[in-house]
Parts: C-alpha cells; structure tokens; sequence
C-alpha cells in the first residue's frame, strides 16, 4: 500500500480515544473547596468573580484524525490557598465546569487540512468540511465533505456515533458503501467521553496556557488563550512526536466557546505532516430529536473494505493473540507501537510460511475482497493496537520493547503497564505473563538490551 493511502486510511479509521475519569474526583474536591473559599469574600468581590457562569467545548469530531481536537483554556483567579491559576481574566474553570454540566446538546462547525509528504518528494493534501450535532443522550451525528485536492467534485457522507448501541457508522452514497461497526463496551465508553467538553477542560488543567487577550470575531467580543504544552492531549496522540499550538477564543458574555484552531506538526513514519484545525459557528444548548440519529443503510450499499464489523474484547489475551500473529506473519515483533497500522511494508517484503500462505490464499481476487481478507486476517495485530492505545488512555503506564525483545527472549519484558500502584503486568519475550511489582520491573528494565 502507498505511503500516502497507508496516512489516509490511519485518519479515516482512527478510533476515538480517550477517558477522562481519572480527574473526576480531583475536581469536585477543589470545586468544594473553592466554594468554601467564596464564603468568606465580600460581596463586591464575589460579584466580580462570577461575570460570567458558563463552559467551553471545543469539537474536532473526526473519526478522521483521531489528531487534534479542540480545547478549552480558560483562566481562574487564585484566592488565598485556593487552586486556580490565573491571567486575570476572571474566567474560572470551576465555573466552566458547572455550566458544562447543564449543555445537553449543541450543533458546530469545523474543517480540518492535512498537508505534508505522504511519500519522498511526494505532496500529500487532504482536506474536509463537516457539521456536528452532538448530544449527550444521542451520541453525534457529522456530515462531512471530502474535497478533491486537485479540484474535482468532492466526496459526501454522513456519520453517527450512537453509545448507547455501541455502534459507529459511515455511509458515502457517491459509492453505495458503507460502514458499520459495533464497539466493545471500554471503546464505546471512551468514544461517548471523548465528545464530552468536560474531557478538554480538564486537559487543559494539566498544560501551561496564557491569555491572548480581548478580540472581536463576527461581531462578538472574546478572550483568547492559547497553550503550546507539548502535554495537552498527549493520551489521544499516542505519542507520536509533535509540536502543537492550540488557541481558543470565548464570548465574555456567555462564556462559551466561538471559535478554536489547533496547529500539529507529526513525524509520522519520517514523514512531516501537519494538521490545521478549525472549529466555528458553535450552537449551544440545541434542541434535538432521536430521530435525527437513525441512519439508514440501503440493501443495495456494500461494506466500506478494510472495516470491521465487530471488534472483540480488548484484552490481555487478545493482545497476546496480536502479538503472535505479528511473529507468523512478520517473522518478529514490530519496533514500534504501531503493531498494525505501519507493517504493510513490512508484512509485503515478508517470506515466512504464514505470509506466502496469506499471500496465494488472496490471489485472483478483487481489490475489495482482497483488502478485506487481509485485514480481517490481520484483526488480531489491529485489536493489539486498540489495546495498546487503552491502556494509554487509562493512564496504566505501559511501555514496549520490540526493537530489542524477541521470540526468543524468555526473561525479557516485551510489554508491560500498570495494575496496581506497586504492580505491573508483564508480558515478556516468549509471550508468558506475570505480575511483578514495581522493584522487579526496574530491574528487568535495567537488564533490557539497549
């Protein structure tokens, strides 16, 4: 597969990853003690603080991407031994965070612009255009435009994200294809938080961001804030090597998002590609019908090759399933993280027994249904990733060594992630586990092949 249509598919079948609730509790401990610093203020003070009650959300809805999303940066004042930082803006994220809790639905537009090689020498563009409705009963509903980089007719389809049945959707009518994939209870739950504004808010707590100042856009007056920390949305990005620059501009009247751009520079398989992200024209608080979620596939639209129509439970023994499979078919363990999305290259140049097999099962059939065998072949390997990538989202602390670890490595951790506050889980060459506490792990590390 080209480089440049290896980028595309990883955008066009990322999955949404993320979970939020690690902070859940750290919040609501300091909006307590906020609120107990507030009663001992004189009213003029109080008054001064609460301008504004409201929230912030910022959607980059792509299942495209799973690359940038937006933010929200808002600024809290710090009052005696409370836990706000501040620019002066009287903004709070306490506040933010109360008024996110009441928004049930709102409507937004964005685009997203990639550029950069897809191949040496080679110029990639790919560009979209899309409006979302999100809900928290719902899910989210997103009409997307594909523009043709070289000017042609652009690409139309819809997409639904719907929790409740663990399901995500795609329909292009231009080819009568479509895709249909139900998701695992944890990916379920990670993709319905990942449309959640209170995941940003908190992101934003944990990066270093600054005030831009007071502007005016279509007509209304806003605050800007802006953040380069490379430790925003570090899980979602599954650290890829990055440079970003995210900005947020808020109405000083409700408090409520207008507009928001994210800038990311990638180094994705010695390729420099970058991402522009804009989100606009926000509608907060939009009322919706369940109707408006029900998608309809015609009898006559065939399924969108590559797509999985069920993944299975993503587990300790389904990435140990993943692992073996990248020994069959690629004769050992990927360097990298990237267990399924970057080894085509790797599995087409490969001669083991399993890899010929593969390879004279799928001759003489059509592209699609060629695509399809492989991938559906390669299932464990593309669970692996998922799996990989969840562990990083719960914030389990895992690490990999393939680039040194092999088959044949009984003693020697290939992969590893966190349990328990004193123990982690090892997976280790020869793809036996145990659990070792925290002493133990450092000294297998130590002994690792540098």
């Amino acid at each position: 597969m080209k480089s440049a249509e290896t980028i595309k598919r990883l955008f066009k079948n990322a999955e949404l990853r993320v979970h939020p609730d690690t902070d859940e509790q750290v919040f609501k401990d300091v909006l307590q003690a906020q609120q107990e610093t507030k009663k001992n203020l004189p009213p003029s003070f109080l008054a001064e603080v609460r301008r504004g009650e409201n929230i912030w959300r910022i959607t980059m809805k792509s299942p495209l991407t799973k690359l940038a999303i937006a933010a929200v940066l808002i600024i809290a004042c710090v009052i005696g031994l409370s836990l706000w930082r501040t620019t002066g803006s009287g903004i709070a994220l306490a506040d933010v965070l109360a008024r996110i809790e009441k928004v049930k639905a709102y409507r937004c537009q964005w685009s997203m612009k990639i550029t950069g090689e897809g191949a040496p020498g080679k110029p990639y563009n790919y560009e979209v255009r899309a409006t979302d409705l999100v809900s928290q009963e719902h899910g989210t509903k997103s009409k997307w435009e594909e523009l043709d980089p070289n000017g042609g007719e652009s690409t139309f389809e819809e997409q639904y994200f719907l929790p409740q049945e663990k399901t995500k959707i795609r329909i292009i009518p231009k080819q009568k294809k479509y895709e249909r994939t139900e998701l695992d209870d944890a990916w379920a739950e990670r993709g319905q938080k990942f449309k959640d504004p209170r995941w940003m808010v908190k992101e934003i707590l944990g990066c270093k961001y600054e005030s831009m100042g007071k502007s005016t856009i279509d007509g209304i007056e806003v605050e800007g804030f802006q953040t380069t920390d490379p430790n925003y949305c570090r899980n979602y990005w599954t650290g890829l090597p990055r440079q970003i620059d995210a900005k947020i501009w808020v109405d000083v009247k409700t408090w409520l998002p207008v507009r928001t751009e994210h800038d990311i520079m990638q180094d994705i398989k010695d390729n420099k590609i970058r991402t522009h992200i804009v989100t606009h024209d926000y509608r907060w608080d939009v009322p919706v019908d369940a109707a408006e979620f029900e998608s309809v596939i015609p009898d006559d639209y065939t399924r969108i090759a590559g797509t999985v129509v069920k993944w299975p439970a993503l587990t300790e023994e389904t990435a140990i399933q993943g692992l073996k499979l990248c020994v069959d078919l690629l004769g050992k363990y990927p360097e990298g993280t990237h267990f399924y999305s970057y080894q085509w290259p790797a599995f087409q140049k490969s001669n083991t027994p399993a890899a010929m097999r593969l390879e004279e099962e799928v001759k003489g059939l059509a592209e699609d249904e060629k695509v399809n065998r492989l991938l559906d072949t390669m299932l464990p390997m593309r669970s692996l990733d998922r799996f990989y990538a969840g562990l990083k989202f719960d914030n389990k602390d895992p690490a990999y060594y393939g680039k040194t670890v092999t088959p044949k490595d009984a003693d020697k951790v290939l992969m590893r992630w966190k349990v328990s506050d004193n123990e982690y889980r090892v997976i280790y060459g020869d793809l036996h586990v145990e659990t070792v506490t925290s002493e133990k792990l450092a000294e297998l590390e130590k002994a690792l092949p540098k």
